[in-house]
């Protein structure tokens, strides 16, 4: 389990770009006119993680298994889209089935790339999009609104749960605030998520900056940064043309010298899965063996039978224990055996909540 998470923005912005570069691949056809990606293209791309690497080498594994994060690069949107305008309805369908949003805004000049609106500006770009899904948002709960209100009436205890949902949501619309700014209670969250908003989303803003910019950003990025401060949001900063340049180096050494040329620590890849796991609240745990070291993902929060369930259904529903070592220890202790003899191995029962680097391996019974 990763998340799978729908690139988006205007026409031109370097989203497929971007998708290339991110997946590595020629998917997406990146070109300079509205529309070269018609139908989403689905990457998926391996969760690099140096923990999983150490773990792999501690434990003599045969092979290395990392996590997967999936992009879908999703058609460029237009104003109207709302209405159909453009490719609006392919838009707005593709955006409802993923889990969150990477939302690409163009923060470089270039004057060899033509810009739907004509100028640069990443705030105008992201209120269009925006305004596009809250328009979606509130043309679908206002269908939904007037049938509920009638089946409340003969004391529909149900349509009534989803009225006290809808109406402040509505209200949030119709004052151009997104969805995901309704606070739900924890009974509520099953009902938000059902209606399947498109503004309920979590969102993660990608600023796409010349390659002088990738390390700190720009001045347009800075804008941004702080749009995404004043919405809860959160934004990275990213070179879709040093990524595209990362994507055709072939040895982890030749990439490794590429961004120390740059002046950059880490690959665009990393920040956007850093920062797509924060968003989401998703968190790492390892299971470590002579044939494999293998990542997996769960949502914080999660306990011991669902992160077993993660790897196969019988390990949650025969769960009896899960042994524990947290990544530091293991590494301190120089491994499973070591960690044991240190005493820093756990066993943990059902109601273990799964820390991120926790080494588990799952004790079950069908």
């Amino acid at each position: 389990m990763g998340f799978r998470c729908g690139i988006v923005g205007l026409p031109n912005v370097g989203k497929s770009t971007l998708f290339n570069a991110l997946t590595a691949t020629a998917a997406a056809a990146a070109a300079n006119y509205p529309f070269c990606t018609i139908e989403p293209n689905v990457g998926r791309v391996p969760v690099p993680d140096a923990r999983l690497d150490k773990l792999a080498e501690l434990g003599k594994s045969q092979r290395v298994v990392p996590t997967q994060l999936e992009f879908v690069d999703i058609a460029g949107l237009v104003r109207g889209a709302s209405k159909g305008e453009g490719l609006g309805n392919q838009f707005l369908g593709h955006i409802r089935e993923v889990d969150a949003i990477a939302h690409v805004l163009r923060c470089f000049e270039n004057g060899d790339i033509v810009h739907v609106e004509g100028s640069i500006d990443p705030i105008r770009d992201a209120e269009t999009v925006e305004t596009e899904l809250m328009l979606a948002d509130m043309e679908s709960l206002e269908k939904r609104l007037p049938n509920l209100q009638k089946k409340a009436k003969t004391g529909d205890k149900e349509s009534t749960a989803q009225i006290d949902v809808i109406e402040p949501i509505l209200t949030a619309l119709r004052d151009g605030k997104a969805a995901r700014t309704f606070v739900a209670t924890a009974e509520q969250r099953e009902i938000v998520r059902q209606l399947q908003l498109l503004t309920s989303k979590p969102v993660l803003y990608v600023c796409n900056v010349e390659e002088a910019s990738a390390d700190k950003g720009n001045s347009l990025s800075a804008k941004v940064a702080e749009m995404a401060a004043r919405q809860g949001a959160t934004s990275v900063v990213i070179s879709a043309a040093i990524e595209a340049e990362i994507s055709q180096l072939s040895s982890a050494e030749e990439r490794s010298s590429f961004l120390e040329s740059m002046g950059l620590k880490e690959t665009g890849l990393a920040r956007v899965i850093q920062a797509g796991y924060s968003l989401l609240g998703l968190l790492t745990f390892f299971t470590v063996g002579p044939k494999e070291a293998r990542a997996w993902t769960v949502h914080a929060g999660a306990k011991a039978p669902e992160a077993a369930g993660v790897i196969h259904t019988d390990f949650e529903r025969g769960f009896i224990a899960a042994e524990t070592i947290g990544f530091a220890d293991y590494v301190a202790c120089g491994g499973e055996q070591g960690a044991k003899e240190a005493g820093k191995a756990r066993t943990e029962g059902r109601d273990y909540k799964v820390a991120d680097g926790d080494v588990f391996l799952f004790r079950f019974n069908v």
